[in-house]
């Protein structure tokens, strides 16, 4: 599952940044084998992991300079989905969430679901509109909470959200 990607150097001994795409990096930070895509996918061996503000650093094995660290910016970083927790009802990995469709209350389709990001109070659903014509593709940002999302449907890949197409 992707979980973060490469934000460039950390210091000078091949050290890397990493960008946590939740802010619940638990399992970025216990998993001993990491696949970055760059150059084309491939596993790295962990070396050391940690916390540094609100990113996370790392040495990974092959990495030993500054340069080959910067080398890896805008890597993704995929681990093993058995290193996450066990989540409780309700809850969902934003991943799992990729790809569902999004209706409003009535059953009019506003999207599918093409990220999520975080504005610090809550989670924000990336929902893509399809272009029309000649213009480009545009975005709905819906706060992912229980007043604007109602339903979320894991099966049926279907997410109903209190929202007009207009906001």
């Amino acid at each position: 599952m992707l979980v973060a990607h490469v934000t460039g150097a950390y210091g000078i001994a091949g050290w890397i940044r990493l960008s946590p795409y939740s802010s619940e990096a638990g399992a970025l930070l216990h998993a001993k084998t990491w696949w970055l895509d760059k150059p084309e996918l491939h596993d790295v061996d962990v070396m050391q992991v940690r916390t540094q503000g609100e990113d996370i650093v790392a040495r990974i094995m092959g990495i030993e300079s500054r340069n080959a660290a910067e080398d890896l910016r805008g890597a993704t970083v995929q681990i093993r989905r058995s290193h996450f927790p066990p989540l409780d009802d309700n809850e969902f990995y934003w991943i799992d969430l990729i790809g569902h469709d999004v209706v409003d209350l009535a059953g009019e389709m506003l999207g599918k679901v093409v990220g999520l990001m975080d504005n610090g109070a809550h989670p924000i659903l990336r929902v893509g509109l399809p272009a029309q014509g000649t213009e480009k593709a545009q975005e709905l940002l819906i706060p992912f909470v229980d007043r604007f999302v109602i339903t979320v449907d894991q099966q049926a890949k279907l997410i109903t959200a209190d929202w007009d197409k207009n906001f």
